[in-house]
């Protein structure tokens, strides 16, 4: 509540610009959609509010372009659906449900939060012009279906445009600002982690305090690296900017952990010469991430580049897992190098580093299913209620609650419960403000505009003061969208003013969010349990089919990546975080299989029969070790491997390395078998 005062009597200036941006949205679809004498003008201003919630010019534009492509969709589905069961109204309902389960069940698919949005609007848009044809059935014909199926789209449309013009020309806010200081803050922290990996005294819980903050800032860049692409012709190039400097923070992460858990599991390995070059990765990692000098970090990390080479050819590595930590330490360089040339590519062009896909989101059909069930229950019990009581109030039952299920099914349930507790806060407040003030005022406005635009104005702006602070969101959203209904503004208000059919709309608002809420409680979907060993199922896969691909490292990263950021979401209630750690371990063994396959093939070309068979028993190591298990499979793997090595190429110092990773290897999965043996206990 302290926040909701502060963001309402001494908001800052940023917020005060995102409301004024709000208003003028609203005003500009509100007078458009009267001067085309559409039917139902709030809903214009609902798709002008909707797309306020992330103010920056690129991601406004993605988002009416996702809102704009789902309307579409979904009135084509409305209008097909009624023009053939028409005569079959429970057919239609039933068939309608099934189209916003399979929606809501594809939202699960995408990670952007605008490409959720767009399945969220093909749902309710088929809903609204199907709804709004039965609810006057006697009336109903192909024609009035297809006036309504246009008059819905046309409002949404001109909502969005009207949103996407007011971010472009007042006050603009540019993706590639924020994206800047997101991949500016997780360099900061990977470095950070870097030193803190390295660090003998760091503690447990720093360590993964800092993964938990690096993944949650990657998902933040790797969402908006998409929608600065719609800003200028230099757009494209910072996506694919923003895509690097994602893959190689990985690829840091994935190196660096190596050295930390040598020094916290195997100190009997970190022989003087191994802590004489940990010693200076860590002084060299903790003079850049000190320093906010773009051109002095590069230049430190060539040098510390230099001085590998030199340390290298100065020393002789009597053991091979030596010069297999020697041989990581330089790849870590090289990475971090090509990381901080991409962070300079977000400002300006560098061809030399654009090749970098998207990161992919993790799709488990199961947790799709689950929230498709979960959407579709809810319209049903709103159906029979409109069903049972043929009142058009219920209506509200069924439309709202629907987009809510569809745009709140990522949250976990404790979030959720604080989230749809404020959305109820805010739709009360908005039957308080309608019947008390708007409507009040408006049955006396004789169809004004210019009275209905300022009796309006003013409980938008405070309604959007709340929407700009992701703490006061969803008050903010609670109220803005139920208040736009339940004054539904039109030409002629002198009718708008019945406070049953105002009361009987808020309360069905609000019994449609209660009814959300407990389906939510009831229908939690699949036990986290369930879901990280069906993550690391398909990880196991992954390893499997690692070689098969031209860009091995990209393509393993890029499916990592959103995997590793539900993992870590998971497992965050743990105190050991074994299920990070594995995760963490998942995507070093991708690198390191592909390191390996490279450096087998350059030795011994592609005659190497033994190599497919390791890399199968890496696979099935870690999916043993993610359930607690370790037998003596990949060690005997490694054997065979080594001793073909040896009979094709004879001794060298690379086969040694070879060996001293397989050493490492095999203790990283003893250790993790334990470590979930231990939280599963």
């Amino acid at each position: 509540m302290e926040i909701v005062l502060r963001n309402l009597f001494l908001p800052e200036k940023s917020t005060v610009i995102f409301a004024l941006k709000g208003v003028i949205a609203m005003v500009m679809a509100l007078t458009i959609a009267f001067s085309l004498n559409l039917d139902r003008p709030y809903w214009a201003l609902v798709s002008a509010i909707f797309l306020q919630m992330r103010p920056e010019s690129g991601l406004v534009v993605e988002k009416a372009l996702c809102q704009i492509i789902g309307t579409i969709v979904g009135g084509l589905f409305g209008i097909l659906l009624l023009t053939q069961f028409m005569a079959y109204p429970y057919v239609a309902l039933g068939l309608l449900a099934l189209w916003l389960g399979l929606n809501a069940a594809l939202s699960a698919m995408v990670r952007q939060a605008n490409f959720v949005y767009a399945f969220a609007m093909a749902a309710v848009t088929a809903e609204i012009v199907v709804l709004m044809v039965m609810a006057s059935p006697s009336t109903a014909d192909s024609q009035v279906v297809f006036a309504i199926a246009q008059a819905r789209v046309s409002e949404i449309v001109i909502g969005s445009i009207c949103a996407g013009v007011v971010s472009h020309l007042f006050w603009p806010v540019k993706v590639k600002d924020s994206l800047q200081r997101q991949a500016r803050s997780v360099i900061n922290q990977t470095l950070q982690y870097l030193v803190t990996e390295l660090d003998k005294s760091g503690s447990h819980e720093t360590r993964h305090k800092d993964i938990d903050s690096i993944m949650a800032t990657l998902g933040m860049v790797s969402e908006d690296a998409s929608a600065v692409s719609y800003e200028g012709p230099k757009g494209p190039g910072r996506t694919r900017a923003a895509n690097q400097l994602a893959q190689k923070v990985l690829s840091l992460l994935a190196l660096v952990q190596i050295f930390g858990r040598l020094q916290r599991r195997h100190r009997e390995l970190v022989t003087p010469a191994l802590s004489q070059l940990l010693d200076q990765l860590r002084e060299a990692f903790g003079q850049i991430a000190a320093s906010d000098d773009f051109e002095y970090c590069l230049e430190q990390v060539k040098t510390l580049r230099s001085d590998l080479v030199r340390y290298r050819s100065s020393n002789d590595f009597d053991l091979p897992f030596e010069s297999h930590m020697l041989n990581i330490a330089s790849e870590i360089t090289s990475e971090l190098t090509v990381l901080l040339r991409a962070y300079r590519a977000l400002e300006e062009r560098d061809s030399t580093l654009l090749n970098a896909p998207s990161m992919l989101t993790y799709r488990d059909p199961l947790a799709g299913l689950m929230i498709g069930v979960r959407t579709t229950v809810v319209f049903l019990i709103g159906a029979f209620i409109w069903v049972g009581t043929g009142s058009t109030a219920a209506l509200m039952i069924m439309i709202l609650p629907v987009i809510f299920s569809i745009m709140l099914a990522r949250l976990p349930l404790m979030v959720l419960k604080v989230v749809l507790k404020r959305l109820l806060i805010g739709v009360v407040v908005a039957v308080v403000v309608a019947v008390f003030f708007a409507l009040n005022l408006l049955s006396q406005s004789s169809g004004q505009l210019e009275i209905l635009l300022l009796v309006l104005a003013g409980p938008y702006f405070i309604g959007l003061l709340l929407l700009a602070d992701r703490q006061t969101l969803p008050y903010g959203l609670g109220f803005c969208i139920p208040f736009s209904i339940l004054v539904s503004p039109s030409k002629d208000m002198s009718r708008a003013f019945s406070i049953d059919n105002t009361l009987s709309s808020g309360i069905a608002i609000f019994a449609g969010v209660c009814i959300l809420f407990w389906v939510f409680h009831l229908i939690t979907g699949p036990s986290v349990q369930l879901l990280v060993h069906r993550i690391f199922k398909t990880t196991y896969q992954d390893l499997l089919a690692i070689d098969q691909h031209v860009s091995p490292a990209a393509w393993y990263n890029r499916r990592m990546a959103d995997r590793l950021l539900r993992l870590t979401n998971y497992d965050q209630g743990s105190q050991s975080r074994a299920i990070t750690d594995l995760a963490l371990t998942a995507l070093n063994l991708g690198h390191v299989s592909i390191r390996l396959r490279s450096i087998c093939e350059g030795l011994a070309g592609k005659q190497l029969q033994s190599l497919s068979h390791w890399q199968a028993s890496l696979a099935k190591a870690f999916l043993l070790a993610s359930k607690g298990r370790c037998d003596d499979g990949f060690e005997k793997a490694c054997d065979v491997l080594y001793d073909e090595l040896v009979v094709l190429v004879g001794n060298s110092n690379q086969i040694e390395a070879i060996q001293g990773m397989f050493l490492r290897i095999n203790l990283t999965f003893e250790r993790s078998a334990e470590a979930i043996a231990a939280q599963k206990a």
